[in-house]
Order: C-alpha cells, then sequence, then structure tokens
C-alpha cells in the first residue's frame, strides 16, 4: 500500500460514518497555545477541543501535515538513526467533538485496522491507563481482545495538554512484529522495535484545576492520531519509515544527488536518511511561508536547511543537493497538497540560496581549516580548540565538521578549549552589555549574523540592481543577503540608491562593511511604510553617481 492509498481509505472510512473531512491545516499555527509549528492533528481542532467555541460539527477527520523538532518532542538528533523518527510527518486523525466517546473511538479503531487496513487482530496490542477500568472493559468485552494483550500503564497513558485544562487517559494500538524483533512481554515489558505504536485513542474526559483535582467535563471529546508512515511500515510489514514509498523515493533521490548507494555503510545510511527526512521538512515549511533567519520559525529552518547540506557537503557532493530533493518532494506529495506544485518555483529557489550561501561557509571554513591542519605537528596531533571556535565563530562553519575533516588526518579537536573559547566570549559579550559598549555589542550582533547568514553576495560588479532577502533592518540600516551596492573599500566611497520592499521604501545614503571583507551594511533612511526581516526586496544603485565615482576613482589610481 502506498501513502496515496492509505490516505484515501482512512479518510473516506471516517467520513462514511459521519465525519466531516477537514482539509490539513498550515505548519503555522495561530492559537495562543499552540506549539512553534502544527505538531498534531489536534491544533487547528483547539478551540473546540477547549470549549473556546462550538464546533461546527459533531465528527471530523483529516490528514494533517505535522513538523515536531522542539520541546518535549525534540527528536531532530535521533533522526536517521532510528527506524522510526521524522521532523516532519502526517497525522491520521478523527475527532468527537461531545458526540461519541470511548466506546466509539475503540470500535472505529478496530474496525479500520482489522476490516478496511486487513491487520491480522491477533497481533494487535492495546494499552489503556491503569486507572482506566471502562476502556479495558471495552477492549476485552466487545472488541473480544484477550486480556493478556490489554497492558495498563502509567503516565504515558494519560494526555495533558498543560498544567491545568482539559486532559484525560488515552489508550495505544500496538502491532506486535515478531520475536525476530525482540522480546515478547508486550509494549510494556517487550522492545520498541518488536511492539510499534501505531495509534493513540485521547478520551478528553477531565479539566485539570490549578490545585490538580480532576473534574468530569460536560462534553467530552475523542482526539485520536495514527502517523502515516508508521502505519504504512506495519502495513507493508518493512523494517522502518524510510522503507515506504513516501520516504524511499526521496532517499533514492539523494543517492542520485550524492553518488552514495543506500544499504553499503550505516554512517553513509544515517546522512542519506537525514537527507531525505530534511526535505521533505524544508519543502514544507518554505511552501507554508516559514524563510530562513536567526530567529523563531526561520532559525528552525534554516538549523534543518543547514543540517542537511552539511551531510551533502561530507558525503563530498560540492554542487547544490537540496533543489533536487525539492523537486522529488514535490512530484511525490504534489496529489495530496497541490499547492506544493503552485509554490514549487519559489521554494526552489529559497532553499538554493539559503544552501548556497552556507556552502560559501563551508568553502572558506575549509580553507582556513586546511591551513591549520597543516601546521600541527605530528608528535602533538591536537588543533588547539580556540582554532576551532574562531572557524565556528568568525565563519560559521560547524564544530562537527572540523572534528570529522581532522580526523581524517590522523587529528583531534581541543573541544574543551572549544568549550572554554565559547565560555569566554559569552563572559565578554555579557561585560560588554553591562558596562554599556555599544559597538562591541554591535560587532557581536553582526557576527552573529554572518555565522547565520554567511557573507552578502556581492552583485555589483554587472547589476546595478538586485533582488535580495532583507537579513536584518533597523532605523537607519538595512542588512541584505545579496547586494548590488558597493561598500565603501580602496578609496572608493560606498553607493546611494534605495531598497524598496512591497511594503515601504528604504533611501540608502551610504554603504560600508559591518564585517570587513564579509558583511555589507546599507545606512539610511526610512522615507515610505516599513521594511522588515525576511521580506523579499529589490536593491537599486544610483548608477549615475556610481559611474561619476568609477571615472574619478580611475583617474586617481592614474595619476
Amino acid at each position: 500500500m502506498n501513502a496515496n492509498e492509505l490516505r484515501s481509505i482512512f479518510v473516506d472510512f471516517f467520513a462514511e460514518r459521519g465525519h466531516t473531512v477537514v482539509p490539513s491545516a498550515g505548519l503555522i499555527p495561530h492559537h495562543p497555545l499552540a506549539p512553534l509549528f502544527t505538531n498534531a492533528g489536534m491544533n487547528q481542532f483547539l478551540p473546540y477541543l477547549l470549549g473556546e467555541e462550538s464546533a461546527p460539527y459533531p465528527r471530523a477527520t483529516s490528514v494533517q501535515k505535522c513538523v515536531r523538532v522542539r520541546g518535549k518532542h525534540d527528536d531532530i538528533e535521533l533522526i536517521g538513526r532510528t527506524t522510526r523518527h521524522l521532523s516532519f510527518f502526517e497525522m491520521l486523525g478523527s475527532w468527537s467533538f461531545g458526540d461519541y466517546f470511548k466506546e466509539g473511538a475503540i470500535q472505529l479503531a478496530w474496525e479500520l485496522v482489522t476490516e478496511k487496513l486487513t491487520l491480522e487482530g491477533d497481533r494487535v496490542w492495546a494499552t489503556v491507563h491503569e486507572t482506566d477500568d471502562e476502556a479495558a472493559a471495552i477492549w476485552e468485552h466487545q472488541i473480544g481482545l484477550p486480556l493478556e494483550r490489554i497492558q495498563r500503564m502509567g503516565a504515558d497513558n494519560f494526555w495533558e495538554m498543560g498544567d491545568t485544562g482539559p486532559c484525560g487517559p488515552c489508550s495505544e494500538l500496538y502491532y506486535d512484529r515478531g520475536p525476530a524483533y525482540g522480546a515478547d512481554g508486550g509494549p510494556a515489558h517487550g522492545g520498541e522495535e518488536r511492539y510499534v505504536e501505531f495509534w493513540n485513542l485521547v478520551f478528553m474526559q477531565y479539566d485539570r484545576g490549578a490545585d490538580g483535582t480532576l473534574v468530569e467535563l460536560p462534553k467530552r471529546n475523542i482526539d485520536t492520531g495514527a502517523g502515516l508512515e508508521r502505519m504504512l511500515a506495519v502495513l507493508n510489514d518493512v523494517d522502518s519509515v524510510f522503507d515506504t514509498d513516501v520516504l524511499r523515493t526521496i532517499v533514492a533521490a539523494a543517492e542520485r544527488v550524492t553518488g552514495r548507494r543506500y544499504g553499503d555503510d550505516e554512517e553513509i545510511d544515517v546522512k542519506l536518511r537525514i537527507l531525505a527526512d530534511h526535505a521533505r521538512t524544508v519543502t514544507f515549511l518554505v511552501n507554508d511561508g516559514v524563510f530562513p533567519s536567526n530567529e523563531d520559525r526561520g532559525y528552525v529552518l534554516r538549523r534543518i536547511l543547514r543540517r542537511a547540506v552539511l551531510r551533502a557537503f561530507q558525503l563530498g557532493v560540492e554542487r547544490a543537493a537540496l533543489p533536487v530533493l525539492v523537486d522529488t518532494v514535490v512530484e511525490l506529495m504534489a496529489t495530496a497538497y497541490p499547492d506544493l506544485t503552485r509554490n514549487k518555483d519559489f521554494v526552489v529557489d529559497v532553499v538554493a540560496r539559503e544552501e548556497e550561501k552556507f556552502r560559501q561557509t563551508l568553502r572558506s571554513g575549509s580553507t582556513i581549516l586546511d591551513e591549520e591542519l597543516a601546521v600541527v605537528t605530528d608528535d602533538n596531533p591536537v588543533l588547539h580548540g580556540d582554532v576551532a571556535f574562531r572557524l565556528h565563530d568568525t565563519y560559521g562553519f560547524p564544530l562537527e565538521l572540523t572534528r570529522e575533516i581532522a580526523a581524517e588526518r590522523g587529528i583531534k579537536v581541543d573541544e574543551e578549549g572549544f568549550e572554554m573559547a565559547m565560555a569566554d566570549q559569552r563572559d565578554r559579550a555579557r561585560s560588554a552589555r553591562a558596562g554599556g559598549e555599544a559597538d562591541g555589542e554591535a560587532t557581536e550582533a553582526y557576527r552573529a549574523l554572518l555565522e547565520q547568514f554567511g557573507p552578502t553576495e556581492f552583485l555589483g560588479y554587472r547589476d546595478y540592481e538586485a533582488k535580495g532577502r532583507i537579513l536584518e533592518a533597523r532605523v537607519d540600516e538595512v542588512i541584505l543577503d545579496r547586494t548590488p551596492f558597493y561598500p565603501e573599500s580602496g578609496g572608493q566611497v560606498g553607493d546611494t540608491g534605495e531598497i524598496s520592499t512591497d511594503t515601504g521604501v528604504f533611501r540608502v545614503t551610504d554603504t560600508t562593511y559591518a564585517v570587513p571583507g564579509q558583511l555589507v551594511r546599507h545606512h539610511g533612511t526610512l522615507v515610505e511604510g516599513e521594511v522588515t526581516a525576511g521580506q523579499e526586496a529589490l536593491a537599486r544603485i544610483d548608477a549615475e553617481r556610481r559611474e561619476a565615482i568609477r571615472r574619478n576613482h580611475t583617474g586617481t589610481h592614474l595619476l
């Protein structure tokens, strides 16, 4: 079974049983209690589940795109190293808003699993909360699940949104893959690889007060969620979510881009899986309006994108890797998400530009690292920690890559020295702020921008105007990722002109380097509307002034 088939079977099943089909919400949630990204199917239904609004339908079903990389479920370091962790995934969900409760939820789940999806019922296990006699009785007496395959568990089987508010017990469904995958004993005692959780049924029946007491809700709700990729792995009897069609196709594209074969070497496989997972996440985040930046959602996107680029770089890929993977993601998932096709060119452009900026950082750092490694002596094959820190701090060169390149030459990195240098920098920054050293603080901020975005791409040798993205906007200064404005250097004064966006115009009165030779800043005044970080901008220099200055500068050199 492939992903498109599973989506259809799931949604059609619940639609035929009175559930309204609700499209996936975007990845940027809007409820004040929602997380940074939509990370569960229930996010868009929070107003109904919290009793803030009346649901327009008693039952609902959806296939929700999700991103989960932070907080309680920060799984990013596990991605690629386990068979099931993903940063982007799809959640198959069903809801009842004050309609049916435990009996209906359990019966519907069992019917779908055993009759529509034809999983073997005698391999399905259920867990319930240790106090939930009602759910246990439904599983045993109405479904007919043997008592030995109904296990009672503690906190893991009690769902709560926070310290107060709606909460309740849950029942999780597991599939037994057999003794070849681990010890027996069920989900409570057996191995995770053997007993795979694939569906969670949440029974919201209590309201927790500030004093911790539980009061029965006047209107009880059902919230169920099944990870599409995990369910596909179970249905197709494969060992990993990366062996399902929705991910294996992208892994194959990563094989073509890197020239490496999946299955030959575990460490290479990890990198290929990271490329596949992160390509999906990056594609969907940009498609939903998240752009690389150094704060909030944009920072998370940049972190994920750079993790992917770094893996490609480590596999020896010298050209852009992610645009090809984005194309594959769009082709694979456009049937379920048609807006991917409409926005593909834009997404590819954003991703390609961000990858190239980081590759510039990697190339610059690699050159400097090569020079430093060349002077390390055989009698003390250690790269000083302050060198590794300078690469990280000034050029944004990852410590992980420094460690890997050094190891290839039999050299260790003084990581204790690296941490000490980082701690020293934090202390200096705190002292500068406490002492009111504005210039030092500004320099630190510019270095942080350089580390996050890489050097400004200068286009002024051939272009008098160019499109770019605003990295930072202040009342008297704008920094772009690429610019045609020549910064003052070598005796030639900086360009003037204007930077315009859909919402405002910034008049540039001078251009200088914020970080010598690397980060360009445009000084001036906002003359119309507003310009903000993340916006696309058109930068246009005063061409006549540039030519006059160039002629004068050339004449001076001749004299």
